[in-house]
């Protein structure tokens, strides 16, 4: 549950496998963070395509909510639960929009990181000293069907960043 395990990897194993069993399944976000291997995982599954949003003269993109409502599938992935949103946005965060796609019937499979879980940033927050502004509610955990934990051991984590997997290699430098 940290960044660059592989959990939109395998929530995008899943979605292809379900395809196979018939479950009518879409992309409504995705972040391959420039990761080949994602990107290509997610070849073959139907992408809704992002809402532009015009803001202080940047061009923005969010998930479309509208749109896939409008298309009602009976699954739809959805990146990074712990979003905010853009400035504006009738929600402030991502895991909003997916409970309103929840209670309109979707299911919905999404990834967040241990870090994003509101009890836990003190101790994130003590333990690396990073304070983690992105977080969700436990509830929204507590409230999940299933939760799935996608872990690797800190060798194959190291291994990971250190070959650009994890952060663009401008974002890292080796100490």
């Amino acid at each position: 549950m940290a960044p660059g395990v592989g959990k939109t990897y395998k929530m995008l194993e899943e979605a292809h496998q379900l395809k196979g069993e018939g479950i009518d399944v879409v992309i409504g976000l995705l972040e391959t963070h420039g990761r080949k291997e994602t990107a290509e995982k997610a070849v073959g599954l139907e992408i809704v395509p992002r809402k532009v949003i015009f803001k202080d003269g940047l061009t923005l993109q969010e998930m479309d909510l509208e749109a896939i409502q409008a298309r009602s599938p009976q699954l739809v992935l959805v990146d990074e639960l712990a979003h905010t949103n853009v400035p504006g946005s009738p929600r402030e965060k991502r895991y909003q929009d997916v409970e309103i796609l929840i209670e309109a019937g979707i299911d919905v499979y999404s990834t967040v990181n241990i870090q994003h879980l509101e009890s836990l940033n003190d101790l994130v927050a003590r333990i690396t000293g990073v304070v983690v502004r992105e977080r969700i509610p436990d509830r929204v955990l507590e409230e999940a069907d299933q939760v799935v934990v996608v872990d690797v051991t800190p060798e194959t984590l190291e291994e990971r960043l250190l070959d650009g997997k994890i952060y663009a290699p401008e974002k890292f430098s080796n100490p």
